[in-house]
């Protein structure tokens, strides 16, 4: 994964990692779904390194669910970025946690680019197939781990 869209993949999952564990740090009941659901990255980042268009499917996909959610139904993204800058303006951390949620964002966003330009130029009919695949998967597993680790 020595091109620039293996090292676009490689720094949104790292990015997104680093915003489920801070936020995991400041709220405790995140932890265990944090952890399941860095492993989505995880294989991310391993299957575009062999170039399986399983890894760009994931990538893409729930990349682009979770940002969805973020920004058009909870708004925690936005939320973040107004935290982010009073954090600039004051000097005072509040809502860390919502904080997480733009990196994580951010994060997705560079994922989404990454796994489309490392995907596209190699893409057939088998490999759309493999790439559909890849993003069914990931949400199933998404959906697993909220429905039984997400508390209540």
């Amino acid at each position: 994964m020595r091109s620039w869209p293996g090292s676009l993949i490689a720094l949104g999952a790292a990015l997104f990692i680093i915003a489920l564990a801070g936020s995991a740090i400041v709220v405790p009941q995140l932890r265990l779904l944090h952890f399941f659901q860095s492993l989505i990255y995880v294989a991310v980042v391993l299957l575009a390194r062999r170039k399986v268009a399983w890894g760009y499917g994931a990538g893409v996909v729930i990349a682009v669910v979770w940002n969805s959610l973020e920004l058009f139904v909870t708004r925690n993204a936005q939320g973040g970025l107004v935290a982010f800058w009073t954090l600039l303006r004051t000097g005072q951390a509040h809502r860390v946690d919502t904080m997480m949620v733009s990196l994580g964002t951010a994060g997705h966003f560079i994922l989404i680019v990454g796994c489309l330009a490392a995907f596209l130029p190699e893409a057939g009919k088998a490999q759309w197939m493999r790439f559909a695949a890849g993003s069914v998967i990931a949400l199933a597993y998404f959906a697993a781990i909220v429905a039984t680790l997400a508390p209540r």
